[in-house]
């Protein structure tokens, strides 16, 4: 269970989260949608445990953030929107580059695991000759190393072919269900998040996501 209360976040006099709320459970896949500038990836970095609010409070499983964000961060998988991975390495290296940094080992057959689920097969192609697609299932691969059962994406199918926009998102549902992760994750494409997502949650003030979005936010 999470749950976010009154968490504020300004940069200078700039406000960013103003008194944001929010609660979810385990096995939900969660679309955070907003303009521009609303918050939404300022959020992500906070759940993830890599910026604190301002102000208020995040409660993950009713311990808060603040006394266990060390714990919690074990549990938490984070793909950021910038693709973070070794160009020069081998996709099969970077799993194993990133393993070593996990708290959770895993075998080098339970690695090429996490790839095929994915539908990622390319292990020994070097990262520099793969597609924006395969980059992003790359990035999403590394997060679950340490079996997360919280996971956050930050526009996880920006810019990549509908083929891995469609696999990544039935990946994301499967993954909800079978292993009961909580699954928020940012997109500015809406008949994505009518797709995947059980709900949605705007952050800011603009009505024109509510207004589109009203049966899926709840």
């Amino acid at each position: 269970m999470l749950e976010v209360k009154s968490v504020n976040k300004s940069y200078g006099r700039r406000r960013v989260l103003d008194d944001f709320s929010m609660t979810a459970k385990r096995g939900e896949v969660i679309g955070l949608v907003g303009e521009n500038g609303a918050g939404k990836s300022t959020l992500l970095k906070i759940l993830a445990t890599l910026s604190k609010p301002d102000s208020g409070e995040v409660y993950l499983n009713g311990k808060s953030y603040r006394k266990h964000f060390k714990a919690h961060r074990k549990r938490i998988g984070y793909v950021p929107q910038d693709i973070a991975v070794w160009e020069d390495l081998t996709v099969l290296e970077n799993m194993k580059f990133f393993a070593r940094l996990s708290p959770v080992k895993k075998t080098l057959p339970e690695l090429k695991g996490l790839l095929n689920n994915i539908q990622l097969d390319r292990h020994d192609t070097k990262v520099n000759k793969l597609s924006g697609g395969m980059k992003r299932k790359l990035n999403l691969a590394i997060s679950l190393i340490n079996d997360p059962e919280f996971l956050l994406l930050d526009e996880p199918t920006a810019g990549i072919d509908l083929k891995s926009r469609i696999e990544i998102g039935e990946f994301l549902k499967t993954m909800a269900v079978n292993n009961d992760t909580l699954i928020i994750y940012t997109s500015h494409d809406m008949s994505e998040i009518k797709e995947v997502c059980d709900r949605v949650v705007v952050i800011g003030q603009d009505s024109f996501y509510r207004e589109i979005l009203a049966d899926y936010i709840k």
